[in-house]
């Protein structure tokens, strides 16, 4: 006769699948805020400034972006 053994994992106490939750909002939160302000504070520039920097209004979007979430 044949017998074997499962070892199933113990479930995740939900204490900890909480504070994982809360520590994933709170990153995604943050970089949503590292995006918002990137973005306001390139839209109050000047189209004279914007140039000065090598930049045009259509690419303020995309280098915020990179700036809060990286490549």
């Amino acid at each position: 006769m044949t017998t074997f053994n499962i070892t199933l994992p113990t479930s995740i106490p939900f204490s900890d699948r909480l504070a994982s939750l809360r520590a994933t909002l709170s990153d995604k939160m943050a970089k949503r805020k590292v995006f918002q302000t990137t973005l306001n504070e390139l839209q109050s520039l000047s189209n004279r400034d914007l140039a000065d920097l090598g930049l045009s209004r259509s690419a303020l979007r995309g280098i915020a972006f990179e700036a809060a979430y990286g490549k």
